[in-house]
């Protein structure tokens, strides 16, 4: 655990259990200190490509997420260097390796359960009925953070090789007295 600024004037309530923060590359403020909160680096789409960008928008995690089109172990590897990672197999994971990761996987952190998958259009379960905070999902490349179905749905887009138009990015997450707030870091390549 760290210690996190928050970005509200007042603590998180059971109301507000899931916040969108802010977007764009001036987010480093989310990862300040002040509070004690659980820090989560979330990448996804890094097709075997581990950017030294993405490994400094990590830094300072607690734990990462990696939502799936890791392409090698090797971006694994890296990422533990870091912190503890949760990894998931995506649709372009089909090498021998991989076939460790599962299809889903469920994070516990302070009381808050969060659930990764790859794509988030196979998600089977209703978010608020299974008691989960966040929903981690990468697969179109395309960085977002909505509120719904009482969940925070979070895709950190694409750190890996550049897709069409959509910017290089992650996500990061924070942790704190039962309430779950994210921010998307575009990464300047």
């Amino acid at each position: 655990m760290h210690r996190i600024s928050r970005s509200t004037t007042r603590p998180p309530s059971a109301n507000d259990r899931c916040q969108v923060v802010r977007r764009g590359t001036d987010a480093l403020r989310l990862w300040q200190t002040d509070v004690v909160a659980t820090r989560i680096g979330i990448i996804s789409d890094t097709h075997g490509l581990v950017r030294p960008e993405a490994l400094r928008a990590l830094e300072g995690s607690d734990r990462i997420v990696h939502a799936g089109d890791i392409g090698t172990r090797d971006v694994l590897a890296a990422l533990a260097a870091i912190a503890p990672v949760t990894a998931v197999r995506g649709n372009n994971d089909t090498a021998a390796w991989a076939r460790a990761l599962g299809d889903t996987a469920a994070v516990e952190t302070d009381g808050v359960r969060l659930w990764v998958l790859h794509d988030v259009g196979e998600l089977d379960l209703s978010p608020r009925a299974a008691g989960i905070a966040a929903v981690i999902a990468g697969h179109s490349h395309r960085p977002s953070i909505q509120s719904r179905d009482g969940a925070l749905f979070v895709n950190p887009g694409s750190a890996g090789p550049r897709r069409f138009h959509l910017p290089v990015s992650i996500a990061r997450m924070v942790v704190d007295a039962g309430a779950v707030r994210a921010e998307l870091v575009t990464l300047e390549v």
